[in-house]
């Protein structure tokens, strides 16, 4: 087995056992909720509305865009009071070069907390950057245990924070990706700006910007320079793929 394909696997395993750890984080939720309802009616019709509101923030099952199964994701996204309104240092060790982002809590709580919560516990640990873009803006994107570009981490949030008003994303911009036209679908996935870009808004707005890139844009210049890998639409040259993940 190539190394490529011990990558993949790797992250397959990862991105089934997240799935699975989802799964028993939902379980427990319900039932907390059943043992809420067994001690009063009145607290179960309030958790069943609860429910309802959160499942009712999930990607709709017919938008071309989303699969039908990341459409169904009902885990709620980590409280932004995460963030504490500070800056978080971000150490990205990847095969490709280690970078290091800061990341604003004030600015965008909700990508920060989401984020930092993800890298704690080793969700970016084993992916690999799936896209890079060399015309019109530039960006790697990453974030995705799949590398398809359709993974999240079971669940979406929204709305959009802290988006440039003139649609401009400086250089070393560090960002949300999300489903186009929906400011709802932001999970995993973030891209780093390589070189300025203007990204037109739509009807959604712009994308949340969630930090900067404070050392290595060296790595992501050498990475854009080596362009796209032949015979794909948009897979780096260079594979980039996220060893380790540390906060503080």
């Amino acid at each position: 087995m190539s190394t490529s394909k011990r990558e993949r696997e790797y992250a397959r395993k990862r991105h089934e056992k997240w799935e699975a750890h989802q799964a028993e984080a939902r379980a427990r939720s319900r039932r907390r909720w059943t043992f809420v309802g067994a001690l009063a009616g009145a607290v179960v019709l309030v958790g069943a509305v609860v429910l309802a509101l959160q499942n009712g923030g999930a990607a709709p099952a017919d938008d071309p865009e989303v699969p039908p199964e990341d459409a169904q994701t009902t885990a709620e996204a980590p409280d932004p009071a995460l963030a504490q309104d500070r800056t978080w240092q971000i150490d990205l060790t990847t095969t490709a070069g280690d970078l290091v982002l800061e990341l604003d809590g004030a600015a965008a709580p909700q990508a920060v907390a989401s984020f930092i919560t993800l890298a704690q516990d080793g969700y970016f640990t084993g992916t690999t950057c799936h896209r890079l873009t060399v015309e019109g803006i530039f960006v790697l994107q990453c974030g995705d245990p799949t590398g398809t570009g359709t993974g999240n981490p079971g669940y979406f949030f929204g709305p959009i924070e802290n988006a440039p008003a003139d649609d401009v994303y400086p250089a070393g911009t560090v960002a949300m990706a999300r489903v186009g036209g929906d400011g709802e679908s932001m999970g995993s996935q973030f891209f780093l700006v390589y070189a300025d870009s203007q990204i037109p808004s739509d009807a959604a707005g712009g994308y949340s910007v969630f930090g900067r890139v404070a050392e290595g844009m060296d790595v992501l210049q050498e990475v854009a320079e080596a362009g796209i890998a032949e015979g794909t639409d948009q897979t780096p040259a260079i594979e980039v793929t996220i060893e380790e993940v540390e906060t503080q």
